[in-house]
């Protein structure tokens, strides 16, 4: 109960924080930190076995929710919930390609103190790709400027893990693992 009750609270954290100050933030007029996924990542990793598997209908629930919730706020009709969905497809077959063919536990986390910068890094990295190249592409839905939008994906990404690394690094870092 205590793990949800903090799953909870990351969650509306991390929401308050990118409605209220991260959606105000554009750099080079282009370029806005998607904060609120820092808790999305920090949902336990499912193994694929056993009552685990019913995570991963709830880890959809939540991540649809949380775009949703960020999408009524920023006006963009589903396009932060849609990528949301994608990317939580996409996490249990990264969290495999990352481990290589170590089993996962339910409640392992990808956190500093349980994982390495590298694993961390990419995890962060190819997660953040994978939402944004889906947002910017539902938002623009063309491919006229692509130069441009391959930009605003890859400064946006860039951004987004460096602020969730730093978050990572700040919070999570203390007990490192045996």
């Amino acid at each position: 109960m205590n793990n949800v009750l903090s799953n909870i609270i990351r969650c509306v954290v991390a929401l308050l924080l990118q409605i209220f100050i991260c959606n105000y933030i554009h750099l080079f007029g282009y370029l806005t930190p998607a904060l609120y996924l820092f808790a999305l990542f920090l949902l336990p990793t499912d193994s694929g076995s056993g009552p685990t598997v019913l995570r991963l209908p709830a880890q959809y629930l939540i991540g649809f929710t949380m775009g949703f919730i960020v999408d009524m706020f920023t006006h963009t009709l589903g396009v932060n919930a849609a990528a949301c969905i994608i990317m939580l497809i996409f996490r249990p077959y990264v969290i495999n390609w990352l481990n290589g063919r170590k089993t996962v536990e339910g409640n392992d986390r990808p956190v500093p103190a349980n994982k390495d910068f590298r694993w961390m890094f990419w995890f962060t990295l190819v997660l953040t790709l994978i939402h944004q190249t889906v947002m910017v592409m539902l938002e623009t839905f063309t491919f006229h400027h692509f130069g441009k939008t391959l930009l605003v994906i890859l400064g946006n990404t860039v951004l987004t893990v460096i602020v969730i690394l730093c978050i990572d690094y700040l919070f999570y870092s203390d007990t490192k693992r045996a």
